[in-house]
């Protein structure tokens, strides 16, 4: 049976179609829907033993670098496993037809990329990269370290995920870039987001606070849904396509 084709308000075709500059934040449930566990759901099996915030910390990695390590591994094979699901490759396309787009996520698994989206900004980093943990470059494990951790090939301190942990502050260059377009954009989508994690569920709201038109596409109601001038009830991956189908349809999208 086919799915009920979905409606996108009038004043959301308008709004992007008349739009300078399109920004989307993603939180994940776009990548929950590519199977991708969202962060606390991914506690099973070995690790069902453990809350995230009892590896996703410095002083978790300082107390159990080995076992925090393991996690990361163990989560990143879930990644690779994973494949961008419609919602990403929609995202993809409205950034090849938009005039100026700007994708910021919290997301940590690099399937936007994989999508096509050239310009992403991560503000909760990139668990597919490593960097140094005591000088902070990123840098690959060497493939013959059998060490666990790996070590960094310049320093010998242990190598970690290249992601966000509690308690860290987001990368200084993303946040200062995500929070310029929020107030730049003339259309803000929240995607797959709770609106609940600071500093990046401000980023709507300051949207909203220079003009933008805000669209929120999520299953569930969020703090954001009373403010947003359209909120779309579904998953990204059903919401996106028809959205990109509808605004561009003349370009063949």
């Amino acid at each position: 049976m086919c799915a009920t084709p979905i409606a996108i308000p009038e004043p959301v075709i308008d709004a992007l179609r008349n739009a300078r500059h399109i920004v989307v934040l993603t939180g994940a449930g776009v990548s929950a829907e590519s199977g991708i566990p969202t962060f606390r759901e991914a506690q099973t099996g070995l690790w069902a033993q453990y809350r995230p915030e009892e590896l996703a910390t410095p002083e978790a990695f300082q107390r159990h670098p080995e076992r925090v390590w393991r996690w990361y591994e163990w989560r990143r094979s879930l990644v690779r496993q994973a494949a961008p699901n419609p919602g990403h490759l929609a995202l993809a396309r409205m950034e090849r037809l938009a005039p100026r787009f700007t994708l910021i996520t919290q997301n940590v698994d690099g399937l936007h990329q994989a999508a096509g989206n050239r310009h992403v900004l991560e503000l909760h980093g990139n668990i597919m990269r490593s960097r140094c943990s005591r000088e902070g470059r990123i840098v690959e494990p060497d493939p013959n370290d059998t060490h666990v951790p790996p070590r960094c090939p310049h320093c010998g301190a242990f190598l970690r995920p290249d992601v966000v942990w509690f308690g860290e502050a987001l990368p200084a260059d993303a946040l200062t870039a995500a929070q310029e377009a929020a107030t730049d954009a003339d259309v803000f989508l929240s995607v797959g987001t709770s609106t609940i994690v600071y500093p990046a569920a401000a980023l709507p709201f300051d949207a909203l606070a220079h003009g933008a038109f805000v669209v929120e596409i999520n299953p569930a109601t969020t703090p954001l849904t009373p403010h947003a001038h359209a909120a779309l009830r579904g998953p990204a991956g059903r919401i996106l396509p028809a959205l990109v189908d509808t605004v561009w349809n003349e370009e063949n999208a």
